[in-house]
Order: C-alpha cells, then structure tokens, then sequence
C-alpha cells in the first residue's frame, strides 16, 4: 500500500511558514464538499480528491496517474518539527518546503534549514512567499501561480523573474542547482521554485501539484509500507492532557498501532514500554465547538497519520525518539542500536546538552561536518557536573573547553560554577547560531592564546645597523637600524654574525614613541646597554636574536604554526650562526 507523503514546512522566522500552512488548510476545508481536509494529531491531511478539485487540470501535467492518497502535512512549521520526526538513518519527512520570502531573501534560518534538508537528503521545492507584496502586484481570484502572472504587467512579471533568479543565485551558492518550476528540465537535478502567496492563495495550486507530483515520481518505493505490520513512528511531543495523563503525540510513518498494543520507546535511562490504554485523534472543528472534548477514540491508526496515544508508563519517553510496536521482534535492540548511534561521542569534544534526540542528533551531524568532536551528549538542563565535565576537557584542548546549551536551561549552580572555573556556556534556541557561535569563540580563544605565545616566546629577528645613524655611543647605546628579517623585541638578546654575543635590546622607539615590537622592513631607533658603539658594534654590522636551543626546538616543533616560511629560514640561519660560533 502507498501512504501519503509526510511534508514539514521550514524556513526563516516571519517569512511566512504558518500562514502558508494555514492557507492550504483553509483552503483544503473550503473544498470540503469533495472531501475536506482530516485533521490529525500534529498534522493535516489532505486527500488527493480534495488536491485534485483545487488544481484542476494542472495534475495531469506529469501525465501519469496518481496513486498517492494525499498529502500529510506536519502542522508545527520549522526545524524542530524536522529534527524530531526521525528514523534510523534519516528523517521521517519525505518532503519540506522551504518558504522563503521573496521582499528579503535568504537569511540564517533559510542557510540552517537547507544544511539540514541536506545532510538528511531530504528533497524540498522553495515557495517563493509574499508575491502580493511585489509593487504593483494585482490579486486574482484563483490558486494558480501561472493564470494570476499572465494578468499582470510586464514590468511586474519581470520583477517575479528578478526575485526569483535572486533565489536561483542564493541557491548555487550553497551548491544546489535550481530554477522556477515550470522552467525546469530536470527534476533530479533542480530544486523548484514556486511563487506563491500565502496571503491570497496564488500560487497554492502549483505547491500542492508538484508536492504531489514529485512525491508520486521520486518517493513511491519509500512510500510503499506494510499496513497491517507492526506500527512505527517518531514521538513529535510529549504532553500532560487532563483526564489523561501523560500522553505522547506520534506520527506513525508504518503499519499499524491498536488499542492494546505494546510500545517501546526511548528513555533516558534505556528502552521503555508501554500498554496503549487510548489512540485519539481531534474531532473536526464543528464537532470540538459543541462538545467539551478536543479528541474522539479510534480503535487502530494506519500510517501514515499523527496520533495521541494515552496509557501508563509514558512519564520517560523523549520527543524525537523511536516508538515501535513491541510486536516487532527486533524493536527493542533497533532502539538500543539507534539511541548508541545518536549518543555516540568522541574521546575529547564539546559537551552538548539539548532538549530532544532530534536535536542532538542534528546538531552532531553539523558538528561533525565541521570536524568539531563531542566527548557528551546529554538531553536536559545544563548541571554542575557538564561544566565540570568541560573544565576537565581543558587539558586534553582548550578550544573545546565549553558546553553548547540547545533550547534548554542552566541550573544555578551550573552558572555558578561556569564562571569560577571560567568554563563557557553557549546557549542557542537555533542551531545554526549555537554552532557560529562556538566558532567564533574558539577563533577568539585561539587568537587569545597567539597573542599570549607571541608575548611569551622569542622570535627569530635579524637587524642591520644604518651608517651614521648613531644618536649615543654607550650607557646606553643608541642608534638607528632597519630590521631585515623576523622581529625584535624588548629584552632580545642579540649576537653578531659570529655568534658573539652584543646584549640586550632596551626600548625600541619610531619618532621618539616607544615601540612593542618592529618587524621587517621597519626602520627604527633601538638602545642597547653595556655595549660602546665603535668598539663591539659598527655601522652595517647585521645582528641576530640569540635564542637557546630549547626556544629554537620550542618554535621548530612546538609553535611552528606561528613562523612564516621566512622566519623559518631566519631561524635556521641563526642555528648555523650559533653552531659556528660554538655558542
């Protein structure tokens, strides 16, 4: 049997992701004569019959016939919906739409939530919103992108273009070729573009249509399931509701779940049962009007389809995990295996805390991606014992010395504790931001620890001293050089090309203002006490930094990263130096 195809719809905040939902809702119930619209727990359904009386003849475009029995569309709109409908291996949406506003383009979420759709390979269309805002765009009454165009001026038409190869260009920025629907050649190999409004309706009909088109072609062998099998899906929340307890809403994406089933799912603690005591779905809104409760009773759910389930034992499940018919005689090590996989971590990393499996194991796929390692995993709020967890890490490296704190909260004595062992925390309710934000901690750390080395060590430096340009013979000894390789600094030690040893430098000054360093090509004063210029140094002497030889193996094998290629050279130059000299 072939389910529907389960759509989640993302993007930017304020971009139009509810109102879009809303508007095929609305406008799947205002055909309701030819079926109307199943409201399901977390999600809506809408049968093919329904889609074919919005979109008329549009349908036959893709000139087969269609055996879908609808579309299923996930009520709840963003990326936590996405991540926490999951299966081993990958998501349980078969389909997002991405909704991008048109007036603003792409932001951070729409780059967050195409990386998503990426590493889970997930297709996606883009619904190019907000049309009606194009100035001197007209309104018609009607679902199609296409008629509502060819009513409008041709100024407006070209500005749909512009807007819409502006989306195309954001596109291939991120490696994903694509085009506006009714242009593409290629559907494995383009994303689609399809302007619409979510304020007037154009442009719904082409949503739905290729929604439904692409699913039938592309996804029938995923959509295939066994309906009388054991019942699967992906837990989307866990809620208290009065008269029943807790409760968890599922969306069952295979086979069947009874009343009186067994379930397993994942807690904390391990894999957990559960005696189904109740499957409800809401009643349609006429029917919640008149009656004091929301949902009514069913006997079994098919996938695919959302569902409350009610019964004892429920208190531990977690949001994104497994729930499988206990059935299946496979389900519990398929849990045992899944949760291993998703906790998973690395000797030494970041510790991340995070409030769903969804999320952790969304943003450990990113993290990954960036070669970041994790040494925790942990859902809840952030305690005393990660921070610790994390000040332990310091050793092992100190740019992964932090907890990343996803959509949950820091205990006090975790607070506390951050700030006495000095241990970051960085908290974030979008993922993209949580992972840019710890990179830009770590560059700063990184370049805090350059800068300390860099005060710390003595550098490789080689200066010639300009003729006539002595200011002072002795006590100290003052006059002018250009520095010809490296750096000098402050308390350097110098040597003659001999080896011998001169003394050390004073103050460097560049028009009388003292100096912390000069590098090459700087031509400035230095003093050197204890030395008589004439006697132990001359004009067009060249002078070298002495450095011992455990701060030469410290910088050659140590902090070689911060030579350049020349200063490299510059260091070896002043090893042979001093092997000459026997120093």
């Amino acid at each position: 049997m072939i389910r529907q195809p389960i759509i989640v719809v993302m993007g930017h905040v304020d971009h139009g992701k509810t109102s879009l939902l809303d508007k095929i809702r609305s406008t799947a119930i205002a055909h309701r004569e030819a079926g109307g619209i199943t409201q399901h727990i977390g999600a809506s359904e809408v049968p093919l019959n329904v889609i074919e009386n919005i979109v008329g003849p549009l349908l036959k475009k893709f000139g087969a016939k269609i055996t879908i029995p609808g579309l299923l569309f996930i009520d709840t709109p963003g990326h936590e919906a996405f991540t926490n409908l999951r299966k081993r291996g990958g998501a349980v949406a078969d389909l997002a739409i991405l909704v991008v506003d048109v007036t603003k383009s792409f932001e951070p979420q729409t780059y967050e939530a195409i990386e998503i759709l990426k590493e889970y390979k997930t297709p996606f269309v883009v619904a190019a919103n907000k049309i009606d805002l194009i100035t001197g765009w007209r309104a018609n009454a009607t679902y199609s992108f296409i008629e509502t165009l060819e009513k409008q001026t041709r100024a407006v038409q070209e500005e749909v273009d512009a807007r819409v190869y502006e989306l195309v260009g954001k596109l291939s920025e991120v490696g994903i070729n694509s085009e506006r629907f009714d242009r593409v050649k290629d559907f494995k190999k383009e994303a689609l573009i399809i302007p619409v409004s979510a304020k007037t309706g154009e442009g719904i009909a082409e949503l739905l249509v290729y929604a439904t088109g692409l699913a039938q072609r592309y996804l029938e062998q995923r959509l295939d399931i066994e309906v009388k099998g054991p019942g699967r899906g992906s837990i989307l929340e866990k809620k208290e509701e009065k008269g029943l307890g807790t409760t968890i809403d599922v969306v069952l994406y295979n086979g069947t779940l009874n009343v009186n089933d067994t379930v397993m799912f994942a807690t904390e603690t391990g894999v957990q049962t559960a005696k189904i005591k109740a499957l409800l779905k809401p009643k349609p809104l006429q029917e919640m009007r008149e009656s004091t409760s929301k949902y009514f009773y069913v006997d079994a759910v098919h996938a695919a389809s959302g569902v409350k389930i009610s019964g004892s034992g429920l208190d531990g499940a977690i949001p994104g995990s497994l729930v499988i018919s206990a059935a299946d005689k496979k389900a519990e090590q398929e849990i045992k295996s899944e949760i291993k996989e998703v906790f998973n971590v690395d000797k030494a990393g970041v510790i991340l805390k995070a409030d769903t499996i969804g999320s952790i194991e969304a943003i450990s796929r990113l993290l990954k991606a960036e070669k970041i390692n994790i040494s925790k995993k942990g859902l809840g709020n952030v305690t005393k014992r990660d921070v610790l967890d994390a000040f332990a890490m310091r050793e092992a490296d100190p740019f992964e010395a932090i907890v990343l704190a996803f959509n949950v909260k820091v205990d006090e004595d975790a607070e506390q504790g951050s700030q006495a062992a000095g241990v970051g925390i960085l908290k974030s309710n979008i993922i993209y931001k949580i992972i840019d934000d710890y990179k830009e901690w770590a560059d700063k750390e990184r370049k805090k620890e350059r800068e300390a080395l860099e005060k710390a060590l003595m550098f490789p430096g080689a200066i010639r001293i300009l003729p006539n340009s002595c200011f002072r013979v002795s006590h100290p000894a003052v006059f002018g050089v250009d520095v010809i390789g490296g750096r000098i600094k402050p308390t350097y030690l110098l040597m003659n090309k001999n080896g011998t040893l001169i003394g050390r430098v004073k103050e460097i000054q560049n028009n009388g203002v003292s100096m912390p360093e000069a590098k090459k090509g700087d031509s400035v004063a230095i003093s050197i006490p204890d030395v008589t210029f004439g006697r132990q140094i001359k004009d067009n002497d060249v002078l070298y930094t002495h450095l011992s030889d455990e701060e030469v193996r410290a910088l050659k094998y140590k902090h070689a990263e911060l030579l350049t290629d020349e200063e490299n050279d510059l260091l070896e130059e002043i090893s042979k130096v001093k092997k000459l000299a026997k120093v």
